[in-house]
């Protein structure tokens, strides 16, 4: 059974709001900006710890920090302090956020390498979420406090996340063999959300006949 729902995508496609009513009408558990809070919790890092140094000895650790934590909307969210973190340490804590996760399943997992980390698995079902430039800036802008801020997260993050990836994890990003699907989210929130639980039944259905 697909009792892992993967969500990767594009800054600013909407992958939260729509995780969040998957997760709602699955009544699975939801790992979103929760994932990053346990990723802070296994670093040790203070929750009220929101710094960045500015010496970027790392530079690479500086680009997954905008990749895991830039990449949210909770400024909330602890930052991790980088005079003690280099880069291989914490894509090991984040797999191991990830994997961890996926112990509570059924469940919800947005982002943070879990299509790449969870890909030999079976019972996963990955989905890409993406979208015009323009749609995921008028999502972003309502969200931020300047159109200069939402045009540089449209423009930067998803730009560090591809080559972060392609630097550390070898692959272009997104990798579509890692994906099951890819949904151009501007067809709405009900339509994509109601697309993949669709998807989900089917292959659910489909697998539980082949085994009976």
């Amino acid at each position: 059974m697909r009792d892992i729902l993967i969500l990767d995508r594009e800054f600013g496609a909407g992958a939260s709001t729509i995780a969040a009513r998957l997760a709602q009408r699955l009544n699975w558990r939801l790992f979103d900006d929760e994932l990053t809070r346990e990723i802070a919790t296994l670093a040790r890092i203070p929750v009220d710890v929101c710094r960045r140094r500015e010496e970027r000895l790392d530079p690479w650790l500086q680009r997954l920090v905008h990749v895991v934590w830039r990449g949210t909307f909770d400024r909330n969210l602890p930052s991790p302090d980088l005079a003690i973190l280099d880069t291989d340490r914490l894509v090991r804590l984040i797999e191991q956020a990830v994997v961890e996760a996926a112990q509570s399943k059924p469940c919800v997992i947005v982002g943070r390498g879990a299509p790449h980390f969870l890909r030999e698995r079976a019972d996963t079902l990955s989905v890409f979420l993406y979208a015009s430039r323009e749609l995921r800036f008028r999502r972003v802008i309502r969200r931020v406090s300047s159109k200069a801020e939402a045009v540089e997260l449209v423009d930067q993050v998803d730009e560090d996340r591809k080559k972060f990836i392609k630097h550390y994890l070898g692959y272009e990003w997104p990798n579509r063999q890692l994906f099951h699907v890819m949904l151009n989210t501007g067809i709405g929130d009900d339509a994509t959300v109601e697309s993949i639980l669709q998807l989900l039944e089917s292959v659910n259905r489909a697998e539980k006949g082949a085994s009976a």
